[in-house]
Formats: structure tokens, C-alpha cells, sequence
């Protein structure tokens, strides 16, 4: 038995010379000469304290990947697999660094558009005089509803919010999660009141007769949402005026006057990059915010590709050609996830294409689950993160489902033309209404309608007997349906959200279902 084993090794033995560099061409550094025990070529030691090796836990000498073949000698990389792994983490973690940058990026973007506005932080409040128009890039807002914007940035101290009563409104921070609602959803229980946005680390008491609300980031969002008074536009911007205010909390005993900036029709952007810029953006956010703005994992990934709070983002050529790719497929997964959600949950009723922008509600979760596809679908569609737009309770809050496609499931085409049916009673105890949305942008549909949609308060609009509507899109209005028609336009996609102010039982139950978008020609 003994000599078959000396034999055995000795053949071992001279398989492994013939197989290992010759003596004249010594390994570089970084390639190691390969050894008696790599994965194809191992055979049980015979050592004294030999272990039995599961084959499970070596790494074979190469490995076909997508990334291409990976080469090994005794599980130690050669200088090629390393180059091939190491601009694939990078890429990797480019794609990874856009995805969980979009929240951040996206507040960012609507700063600088707020800005460009004339409205910079603690510099004023937006505000929709005649309601929003396709001019102004804003993902999905709509024009059935008055809007207050503003930034706030809480770096010199807290700030305050005093809002009108009865509206929508809610403050993000810089990396849009969710710090609280003002009216209906908030405290003041839609009676209207004083808010102060005070930083996590503030130590001094608050006065009383405030509703306190705590950030961890400098940057934070304000959105003011109201209704129109019986249908009067000037009358409903008058009550907001009279109440929006927003000042340091330092200036309280003498608030100064109130700043308001009429951004109907203006011509501006708040819809962050989606080429390699996007980094640029969320490196300005990186170095304004405090290090620990963001969680750990995130922080690191940011660093990971060059992003980190105090240093200079400074890609080289190598690493800039990477993220140039990486938010070029970034740019497709979000819209892949959006448009094409693979998540069985995202549908609300399996025979429709009518699709929840709001998996998991404000925090995306699902026992213990954090929904990574629906945390991305929303935050790259869409702004404002509440729990109001997950509403639990029938007549309040808003409802919303989003489709780009047509019942057969084909992409919307705006050459078309197409309708759809909502079966009475509609579940909306205030209004509900449709917006056209610009596949490109997100924003309004650049058309001659001003609004890009339709809703039920409007003078007009017909509905049946039972409550039951049809709406039209296309091109042109079919023969006497212009008062129910929304115009889309050849030659361009589009998407469309229907909402409902105030949704009721029916609607939360999904006991109602409105028909799908249907080709009419």
C-alpha cells in the first residue's frame, strides 16, 4: 500500500512541474506561481494534520463569468481577473451609488430649480398663482391643486412653517424621508398652525405653540398642497398668502414679511441628471450635508466611487468612462422598474394595468422588507414622501395609480387615440381627475391644454346618470367630447396618473376598479 501512495505522489509531483512556469520566466509580483492544491489539481493531502477540503470552498483555476473568464493559481487572481473585478465593482457600485442617490439628487434638483427661480433656501416660497403648467419641470405635479415649494435649510438654526388650514402639506429632509404632515395629516388636525424644523443635535428648549419636527439633514422640503375654493383660483392663492409663512425661529417675536414667488409659466427645472452629472449633484449634497446625514452603508457606497464629505470628487479617466456607463444603466433600471415593474405587488388588480407608485407605503417596507424596486420606482417618478398618499382611512388623504400602457399592454402611443371608462360612483369624496405625464421628463406633457388633464370639478366635464365617466386622449377630440378629451401628441410616449382626492372605502378595498386605457382606432 505504502509504495502505490509514493507512487502516486511522485506522479503528482511530476504533473505539477510540467504544468508550472519554466525556471527562465520567473512570475511578476502579482502573478503567483501555481502550486501542488489548486482547485483543478488538488488531491487529499498527506499531511500529518491533512484536513478533508469540501471541493465547495475552492475556487477552480479559471471561471467563465460574465465579466469574462476568471484565472487563478491556487486561488490567488492573476493581474487581469483583479483589472476585470475590481472596474466591475467599481461599475457596480456606480449603478448601486445613482439608485440609492436618486432621493438625494432629486431634492437637490429641485433647490437648484428653486433657485434658478428666485427662491433659494429661507429665500421664499413658489407658489402656483394660476396653477402649474408644462413649463416648469416638476416630476408628475399636477394642475387640479394649488402648490407652495420652498427649501428650508436649517444650518443657522430651526425654522418655522405656519400653514393655512385645510391643506396637504409635509416636510421632507435632504434625502426625501419623511418628517411630517401639516393639515389634514398633521397635528394641527387641518386647523392650520406653527411648525419648527429644528436639526437632530438641537439642544434648546422649543417655545410652546409649536408642532416640533427633527432632521438629520441641513436642506429639507417644503410642499403645500390646497384646494380651490368653489372653483376660485384668485380667492384659494389669497387664503395661502394670507397664512404660508416661513422664517427663523429666532425671528419669531418679528417675522418678516413674507416672501411669495408666482412660478406659474415660468420656465425652470427641478428634475435631477440622468447622465454623468448626476455625480456632480449628489457630490454637492455629500459636502453640504453633515457626514453622518446619510446611513453608514450609504456614506460608504458614496465613498466607494469617490464621493466623500471634505475631499474633492476628482474621477480619473479609467473611473469617469465607469460612471459614465454605470448611470447610463442606472437611467435604465430606474425606468425599467418604473415602466416595466417586474413586482407582482406594483399591480392593484391582476386583470388591469393600473400599477401603485407607493409600494409599502412612506417607508417602502413589508414586514422587515425594505422594497428596494418600489423605493427607486417612486423616487425617481415622483416627489414628496407622506403617508398621506397611502391613505387607510375613506376620505382623506389622496389615492393614485399610474399606467404607461394601453389594455393589451402595449406602450401609450400619443399619435393614437384611446379611452377610458370609470364606473360609477367613483370613490372620490372630493374630486378625482387624470394627468398626462411626458415619458422623457416625468413632467406635464408639453401640449396647447394647460393643464395636461382633466378633473371632475371642472365646468363641463360630463358624467352619467349613475356617476360613470369616459375620458379621450389623443391627438385631436373625438365629436363632442372635447370637454372630457386630454390632447397627447403624435410621435411621443406618454403616461398618465389617475387620482382620488379623498378616496373612499370602495377604492381602499379595491372593490372598485377602473376600466383600462383602451385603443380606440
Amino acid at each position: 500500500m505504502s509504495r502505490h501512495i509514493t507512487l502516486g505522489i511522485a506522479i503528482l509531483a511530476m504533473a505539477v512541474a510540467a504544468c508550472g512556469p519554466a525556471p527562465s520566466s520567473p512570475p511578476s509580483a502579482a502573478t503567483p506561481p501555481a502550486a501542488a492544491g489548486s482547485a483543478s489539481t488538488r488531491a487529499q493531502s498527506t499531511a500529518k494534520y491533512a484536513a478533508v477540503v469540501p471541493t465547495s470552498i475552492l475556487t477552480p483555476d479559471t471561471v467563465p463569468s460574465r465579466i469574462g473568464t476568471l484565472t487563478f493559481s491556487d486561488g490567488l487572481p492573476d493581474d487581469e481577473t483583479v483589472k476585470k473585478v475590481y472596474d466591475h465593482l467599481d461599475f457596480a457600485r456606480g449603478v448601486e451609488a445613482f439608485m440609492a442617490g436618486i432621493p438625494a439628487t432629486s431634492v437637490e434638483a429641485l433647490k437648484r430649480g428653486f433657485t434658478e427661480a428666485g427662491f433659494p433656501p429661507n429665500g421664499g416660497i413658489g407658489i402656483t398663482e394660476s396653477r402649474a403648467d408644462a413649463r416648469s419641470v416638476f416630476l408628475t405635479a399636477n394642475a387640479t391643486v394649488i402648490y407652495q415649494w420652498a427649501c428650508i435649510d436649517v444650518e443657522a438654526g430651526p425654522m418655522v412653517i405656519e400653514v393655512a388650514p385645510a391643506v396637504l402639506g409635509l416636510v421632507n429632509d435632504a434625502y426625501f424621508r419623511f418628517l411630517g404632515d401639516m393639515g389634514q395629516f398633521g397635528p394641527d388636525q387641518g386647523k392650520g398652525g406653527k411648525f419648527v424644523v429644528v436639526p437632530e443635535s438641537y439642544k434648546a428648549a422649543v417655545p410652546s405653540g409649536y408642532h416640533v419636527m427633527r432632521t438629520r439633514t441641513l436642506n429639507n422640503l417644503v410642499i403645500i398642497r390646497s384646494f380651490l375654493q368653489n372653483g376660485d383660483v384668485a380667492a384659494s392663492v389669497a387664503t395661502q398668502k394670507a397664512h404660508t409663512r416661513i422664517y427663523p425661529l429666532s425671528a419669531a417675536a418679528n417675522p418678516p414679511a413674507q416672501k411669495f414667488f408666482n412660478i406659474s409659466g415660468l420656465k425652470f427645472n427641478t428634475v435631477h441628471a440622468n447622465d454623468f452629472s448626476f455625480y456632480d449633484e449628489l457630490n454637492e449634497v455629500v459636502q453640504h450635508e453633515p457626514g453622518d446625514a446619510f446611513d453608514p452603508d450609504t456614506v460608504g457606497l458614496f465613498a466607494a466611487i469617490g464621493i466623500k464629505k471634505g475631499k474633492p470628487f476628482a474621477p480619473d479617466a479609467r473611473m469617469k468612462a465607469i460612471l459614465t456607463e454605470a448611470v447610463a444603466v442606472g437611467n435604465a433600471t430606474a425606468r425599467s422598474i418604473v415602466f416595466a415593474p417586474r413586482d407582482p405587488r406594483q399591480k392593484f388588480f391582476p386583470d388591469r394595468q393600473w400599477a401603485t407608485g407607493f409600494l409599502g407605503g412612506y417607508r417602502f417596507f413589508d414586514n422587515g422588507e425594505r422594497i428596494l424596486d418600489g423605493r427607486t420606482l417612486f423616487l425617481y417618478y415622483a416627489t414628496g414622501i407622506t403617508p398621506a398618499m397611502a391613505p387607510s382611512k375613506p376620505g382623506v388623504g389622496s389615492a393614485y395609480a399610474y399606467t404607461a400602457r394601453d389594455a393589451t399592454g402595449a406602450y401609450l402611443d400619443g399619435g393614437k387615440n384611446y379611452k377610458v371608462a370609470l364606473p360609477g360612483p367613483i370613490p372620490a369624496a372630493r374630486f378625482w381627475s387624470f394627468t398626462v405625464y411626458d415619458n422623457q421628463t416625468l413632467s406635464l406633457l408639453e401640449t396647447d391644454q394647460a393643464g395636461s388633464g382633466r378633473d371632475s370639478t371642472e365646468p363641463g366635464l360630463k358624467t352619467n346618470p349613475d356617476g360613470s365617466a369616459t375620458i379621450y386622449f389623443g391627438p385631436a377630440p373625438p365629436p363632442g367630447e372635447e370637454a372630457n378629451w386630454i390632447q397627447t401628441v403624435p410621435g411621443k410616449g406618454w403616461n398618465v396618473i389617475l387620482r382620488l382626492y379623498g378616496p373612499l372605502e370602495p377604492w381602499l378595498k379595491l372593490t372598485w376598479k377602473p376600466g383600462d386605457i383602451e385603443l380606440v382606432n
